[in-house]
């Protein structure tokens, strides 16, 4: 596939346009130097800044001409006329070998299995167990006592490392099962919230691979998914807007879990074009 230089040019405008709007409040805060509990997340833990959701790739093999201003970028090869680039998958493979193959294991094992739906977020509550200090600046919505009870009151069952790894001392042994960096192949499953706000990470790193669109569509899923996470956390996030999803309420397990299959369901149906957009149309996940 190629793209004319008036039809690749309007596509990036779109792009533009679209990731201004997406990060336009995290710009102004950061200007007026505020700090957000909820949206800081996707640009300090992710280190993705602004500008890099804002560059705009047409995916791999898709043929950008008359664009030699983006010859040197990384991982552009020549194309079949002159000054015709193309986003190059053998190239990134070659340069970042044991990075393809880890994105590519996450994607196709997290597609392949079915969803787990019954952690009800208790992800955070596990990080702030038993804690004589608590990671953000601000108050425990049921005291830390309360907190603690919730946690002792519910079966963990985090099967994602990096929130895991976080997990206090005391919480740790309370996980279902032990998890490690090494296995996290194994045990990521599609029902995880941050299975799927990693969808925006993934995409992130294959860089000029990934279509610019699928990008931003990673990152309002993950955007979207944040906002559950913190309001099923047990922190106290009213000052903020933030109304509580009471996970340790039947109520509020009933609307974690309605809304954690929704997100399933929109990260599975990402996954799977991300892995098309990058190696090809006949992908296959079983």
């Amino acid at each position: 596939m190629a793209l004319t230089r008036a039809d690749w040019l309007v596509r990036e405008a779109a792009h533009h346009e679209r990731a201004d709007a997406l990060t336009a409040d995290h710009r102004a805060r950061s200007q007026r130097g505020e700090k957000h509990p909820v949206w800081d997340f996707l640009f300090t833990y992710y280190g993705y800044k602004p500008a890099q959701v804002r560059r705009w790739h047409p995916g791999a093999g898709v043929e950008l001409e008359n664009a030699p201003e983006r010859s040197a970028w990384r991982w552009y090869s020549p194309g079949r006329s002159a000054d015709s680039v193309v986003p190059d998958a053998a190239a990134f493979a070659a340069e970042k070998s044991d990075l393809a193959g880890l994105v590519e294991r996450m994607l196709r094992r997290t597609a392949s299995r079915p969803g787990q739906f019954g952690c009800f977020g208790l992800h955070e509550w596990a990080m702030v167990y038993r804690a004589d200090e608590l990671r953000h600046a601000v108050p425990l919505r049921l005291g830390q006592a309360g907190t603690d009870a919730v946690v002792e009151n519910h079966d963990l069952r985090c099967t994602h490392f990096d929130a895991f790894r976080f997990f206090t001392p005391e919480a740790v042994p309370r996980n279902r099962s032990p998890l490690t960096r090494e296995d996290q192949p194994l045990f990521e499953q599609p029902g995880c919230l941050h299975a799927g706000m990693d969808l925006y990470k993934w995409a992130t790193k294959l860089g000029p691979l990934i279509p610019g669109e699928l990008l931003l569509d990673a990152f309002e899923l993950a955007r979207d998914i944040r906002l559950l996470d913190m309001e099923a956390a047990p922190y106290d996030l009213a000052p903020w807007g933030v109304i509580p999803v009471p996970i340790e309420t039947a109520e509020g397990k009933a609307e974690y879990v309605r809304r954690q299959r929704g997100f399933a369901d929109r990260g599975a149906a990402l996954r799977i074009a991300l892995l098309q957009a990058w190696l090809g149309t006949s992908v296959r996940v079983a």
